[in-house]
């Protein structure tokens, strides 16, 4: 407890003479010292990326990214830095992964219709859809549905400065505002939001919500997800996939809502 205390005033120190006083070795330590977080990072996305995607291109997304975080990080505040660096590394990678065109447009496709297929359906049944009304909404058979999961397992991460949905040109970092700020209209839409992804949550299947769950919360790999849950690491990349296509469904439709509000 002694030696985390001394390390964290240490790592202060180093923000106030790069923050204040500009100095490149503080900027180079602290990019140091918080190094591990790019592997950290990296290593999770990595998981379900085609065997083409090298570590040594993740990595040197995610050293782009931490750098990014440590020139525009806002150490009075009295915010993680780990939490808000681990977001830019992670779009960081995202974002190069993206210019270097790895997934094929096919691809995109193929999750564009399953994500919007899950909106309709249950936007019209009001819970959560089976397999096997999906596959017969999409016209294809429960294998080749289970097929096309896989294929766009990989599609499931994303950015923040991604768009919310692709024609617009609102990005969810949008929607990552200073907490200390009193903006009523945002408190109501967030309190909407939350809870309609939380509704979302409760209508996922009890596996889906256990892979979501030691996935975002635990922090668990998928490989030690499937350990977990005795399943086959493909089968959890599955599990997963259609749970963020369930939850990204719930976040078109409340943009929509919000839109008709307006």
């Amino acid at each position: 407890m002694i030696e985390q205390k001394q390390s964290q005033l240490a790592n202060y120190d180093l923000w106030i003479q790069w923050k204040e006083h500009g100095w490149i070795p503080a900027k180079q330590a602290l990019i140091e010292t918080y190094l591990p977080l790019v592997d950290y990072v990296s290593g999770r996305l990595a998981i379900g990326l085609p065997k083409s995607v090298s570590k040594e291109d993740l990595s040197s997304y995610g050293v782009m990214g931490l750098i990014d975080a440590v020139e525009k990080f806002d150490h009075v505040r009295g915010l993680q830095f780990e939490t808000y660096a681990s977001w830019r590394i992670r779009g960081s990678i995202i974002d190069g992964l993206r210019q270097g065109d790895w997934v094929p447009r096919s691809v995109r496709e193929k999750a564009k219709k399953v994500e919007d297929a899950y909106q309709k359906l249950e936007q019209q049944f009001l819970r959560s859809v089976t397999d096997t009304e999906i596959s017969e909404y999409l016209q294809v058979s429960e294998q080749d549905f289970q097929q096309m999961l896989q294929d766009i397992s990989i599609t499931t991460v994303c950015s923040i400065d991604d768009p919310i949905r692709e024609e617009d040109s609102e990005t969810r970092l949008s929607l990552l505002v200073d907490e200390k700020a009193k903006n009523p209209e945002f408190q109501v839409n967030e309190f909407f939001l939350k809870d309609s992804l939380a509704k979302a949550i409760e209508r996922l299947t009890e596996k889906e919500r256990i892979v979501v769950s030691l996935f975002y919360f635990e922090e668990l790999s998928l490989s030690e997800i499937a350990e977990v849950m005795s399943l086959s690491p493909s089968r959890i990349s599955q599990l997963h996939s259609k749970a963020i296509l369930r939850l990204k469904g719930v976040l078109g439709r409340f943009k929509n809502q919000l839109f008709q509000d307006t």
